[in-house]
């Protein structure tokens, strides 16, 4: 089978994604907060001729934080390495990362929740001192050296913060900075700017229909916008909000931006277990989602949407979700928690 084709489109996705990623701090839209503390952080480096100190992103995906090490290797007019928790199996493969950085550079590791706890502790050093400590050999025999590491800045993402340890975190001295859900019309913004990068002519009406479902992420914002242009081009279409409507229906995305197993897992509360409360395992076995989709990828949106509660007994569907999915709410109180 010649897999030339697929290896080729899945190479031009990526080329439009790096194409859409802002490249100045004016064509980054949304998180002014951060990008006001990254600027003055970055500026005061600059005057005083030192990099700048680490920092580390965290939220949930999608929503900029590498776009925002891109933006910070841009400014400083320096070069970025790239690497991820999982990719940095060993002590040895950290070391070797390091030792081939030069003055100045920046380190980008993403997920940096998933690394190995050993590897961890070979960077607390690196991070406060510029110092690798690396032990050769085993046993009595066993010597450390001490290596000198070029001035660099560490920045690093992740999605999950409570799994970092108290003393990788405290060592972030630049700061600490939390992503947040960007607003509809931060995200309509998002997509009239990908819309002129990529060519697609669009009206208003169809901007604000991608970013009404677009869950308040920029990633599925633009994920949305690639999709309603296939559609349009295929179907001979204008892309219009109708052809939007369409578009996204076919993928199984309502006007609230919920996909199919997001209504899959509300349905299952509501129709096997009264609504809740129903614990995160439970919804897990019932709908044949893993625990950790259910939680970091589906309920967080169904929560800010005011579809879902987690109280301490467990989930429990809100009168606007029995609303929402067209069933009808119950009239007692505690089910309405």
């Amino acid at each position: 089978m010649d897999t030339k084709p697929t290896k080729k489109l899945e190479k031009d996705e990526q080329f439009l994604d790096h194409t859409l990623r802002p490249t100045a701090w004016d064509e980054y839209i949304g998180q002014q907060n951060i990008k006001q503390n990254l600027q003055i952080l970055l500026q005061a480096a600059k005057e005083r001729n030192h990099p700048a100190e680490h920092v580390l992103f965290y939220g949930p995906p999608g929503l900029g934080k590498t776009t925002l090490a891109h933006l910070i290797a841009k400014e400083t007019g320096r070069q970025m390495k790239i690497t991820s928790g999982p990719a940095i199996e060993k002590v040895g493969d950290l070391a070797s990362i390091l030792t081939n950085l030069s003055p100045g550079d920046i380190l980008f590791i993403d997920e940096i929740h998933r690394l190995n706890k050993m590897v961890e502790e070979i960077l607390y050093p690196a991070m406060e001192s510029g110092i690798l400590d690396i032990i050769i050999g085993k046993g009595p025999s066993a010597r450390t050296i001490q290596l000198d590491l070029p001035p660099f800045t560490l920045v690093a993402a992740t999605t999950r913060i409570a799994l970092l340890s108290a003393p990788l975190r405290s060592r972030f001295s630049g700061g600490v900075f939390r992503l947040e859900f960007y607003s509809e019309k931060e995200i309509a913004d998002i997509v009239k700017r990908s819309a002129k990068i990529l060519g697609i002519a669009l009206d208003a009406d169809a901007i604000g229909e991608i970013a009404k479902r677009s869950r308040f992420t920029p990633r599925t914002a633009n994920y949305f916008l690639k999709r309603c242009r296939d559609y349009a081009q295929v179907h001979k279409k204008d892309l219009d909000k109708k052809t939007v409507f369409l578009a996204l229906s076919l993928l199984g995305i309502d006007e609230l931006g919920l996909s199919e197993s997001d209504r899959a897992i509300l349905t299952t509360i509501i129709e096997k277990f009264d609504g809740g409360p129903v614990g995160l395992n439970t919804i897990a076995a019932a709908t044949s989602e893993e625990e950790a989709t259910i939680e970091e990828v589906v309920e967080p949106y169904l929560i800010q949407r005011g579809l879902l509660d987690r109280t301490s007994r467990g989930r429990v569907v809100t009168k606007k979700g029995y609303e929402h999915l067209g069933f009808e709410a119950p009239t007692t109180q505690e089910k309405l928690i």
